[in-house]
C-alpha cells in the first residue's frame, strides 16, 4: 500500500532549535496533496525506580498545554553523536539529579506520526545514586521532582486531567498493565 505513495517534493517552513516544519508534496495514483510535517532528532524518555521502588517523577510548567504537568523524566536527542542511552543518562541527572548504574531499553515509539517524525526511545534507569540536580533551563529549574509509591502514583494519576503519553508507555512496559494504576 505505501509503494504508491511517493515524496516528490519538501519545502522548509521552519527551523527551530529543537524541530524543523517542511511541507511535503506527495503524490498518489496520479494526483498530488500536501502534508506538513514536524521533523525531530529524536527523545528519550526515563523511568527510574529507586531501591524502594518508587518512580521519579517531574511536575514542571509545559508551555504547549499552558500548564503543569506530571511527567517521567525526558528530553531531546539535541547533542550531535549522543546516543540514546547517553542522552537518557544526561536528561536523568538533569531533571532528577540521580545517575543510574542499571539501564534496561523497554523500546522504541511512534510519538503522533500524524505529524511527526519523533521516534521516543524509553529507559528504566534503576541502582540510582543521588546527585546533584543540573537543570537545563528555566521550566528544568522551577520543576518539582516526586518519588511516588504505586499507590501514590495511582492516586496522582487519577487526579490528572490528561496524562502524558510517554510515561503511559513506560509504566506499561515495567508494572504491565498500565491501566491497573490509575
Amino acid at each position: 500500500m505505501s509503494g504508491s505513495f511517493r515524496i516528490e517534493g519538501t519545502r522548509a517552513l521552519l527551523h527551530s532549535y529543537v524541530f524543523d516544519v517542511e511541507r511535503r508534496i506527495v503524490a498518489h495514483e496520479g494526483a498530488t496533496f500536501e502534508r506538513d510535517v514536524v521533523l525531530h532528532p529524536g527523545a528519550v524518555a526515563i523511568l527510574a525506580l529507586d531501591d524502594h521502588q518508587r518512580v521519579g517523577l517531574v511536575r514542571q510548567y509545559r508551555a504547549t498545554v499552558d500548564r503543569v504537568t506530571l511527567e517521567i523524566p525526558a528530553g531531546t536527542q539535541d547533542v550531535a553523536g549522543e546516543s540514546p542511552l547517553a542522552t537518557a543518562q544526561r536528561e536523568l541527572l538533569e531533571e532528577l539529579g540521580c545517575s543510574g548504574a542499571s539501564w534496561r531499553e523497554l523500546g522504541r515509539f511512534m510519538s503522533s506520526p500524524g505529524w511527526t517524525d519523533q521516534i521516543m526511545t524509553i529507559f528504566e534507569a534503576r541502582e540510582l545514586t543521588m546527585r546533584a540536580r543540573d537543570p537545563e533551563g528555566p521550566e528544568e529549574s522551577a520543576a518539582q521532582v516526586l518519588w511516588l509509591t504505586r499507590e501514590e502514583l495511582r492516586v496522582a494519576l487519577a487526579r490528572e486531567d490528561a496524562i502524558d503519553s510517554t510515561m503511559a508507555v513506560a509504566l506499561h512496559r515495567v508494572f504491565g498493565t498500565f491501566f491497573d494504576l490509575i
